[in-house]
């Protein structure tokens, strides 16, 4: 279980940086700011090629790393995929499953939830991503959230649930400025909806799992986002990848003190 009420802000650094100096260059500017905010918790999502050493030089308590996929399989012949284990044995103690970049590749609800089985499985902190691609009038697009969630969530116990993140990132948001991320308000009413859903799943103990922001999240909207749209943390991207506008993120982060 993530035992904090800090919190939560995570870099999700896709496929960057290009090489292992940079990536240490990238970390060290952010663990000069993360390790010493004393109500965030910072998760470090690099490629995969990256992980072993970053996690391996740090030993604070303010940063834990995560893989960005897994596979669902333990051991096999699979070509190319990385096990649940392995990325644990790796450094990672959090996973994200069901990103939007990967359900873009192809990844069914049905891979998603797969995903979630074989990460929890090696105890591993699930970061859940759902989000719609757009918002029409008539309100399917909440249908559309509750049966992502509902199906990755599939068969998952109370228990595990203590060591499950929902990342709400709305499609549309995503990869743009902080002008195109969604409202501190319009984002209230998504947390309320997803905190319903899961409490119709899990009754009290869905009510303190965290439930984060990701889409264009910037130093400019993250104190609004934070404070207005009543999330425990954020998700973040390209701004990850900016020492100093990452760091500037965490800040406003820590100064909302703890959930």
């Amino acid at each position: 279980m993530l035992k904090t009420k800090k919190r939560i802000v995570i870099a999700n650094w896709k496929m960057n940086p290009q090489t292992a100096d940079d990536a240490w260059s990238l970390f060290s500017g952010i663990k000069k700011t993360a390790s010493k905010l004393r109500f965030v918790h910072t998760i470090i999502c690099p490629p995969a090629t990256y992980l072993l050493d970053l996690s391996d030089s740090y030993r604070g308590k303010n940063i834990s790393f995560g893989a960005q996929n897994i596979f669902w399989k333990e051991k096999g012949s699979f070509t190319g995929e990385i096990s649940a284990r392995q990325i644990h044995d790796a450094g990672a103690r959090f996973v994200l499953v069901g990103h939007s970049e990967r359900r873009a590749l192809g990844e069914t609800n049905e891979n998603v939830w797969l995903k979630v089985k074989a990460a929890l499985k090696e105890r591993l902190h699930v970061i859940l991503c759902i989000g719609e691609s757009e918002r029409d009038e008539s309100g399917d697009y909440l249908h559309f959230l509750r049966e992502q969630l509902e199906s990755a969530l599939n068969g998952v116990k109370a228990a595990d649930l203590n060591r499950t993140i929902i990342a709400y990132e709305p499609i549309w948001a995503i990869g743009k400025t902080g002008e195109d991320a969604i409202t501190p308000d319009k984002l209230h009413e998504m947390v309320l909806f997803i905190r319903r859903v899961l409490v119709e799943r899990y009754n009290k103990t869905a009510i303190d799992t965290p439930i984060i922001y990701g889409g264009s999240v910037e130093k400019e909207n993250a104190q609004g986002l934070l404070e207005r749209g009543v999330v425990a943390g954020f998700l973040v991207g390209h701004a990850s990848l900016d020492a100093t506008e990452f760091s500037s993120i965490l800040k406003i982060a820590n100064e909302t003190k703890a959930l």
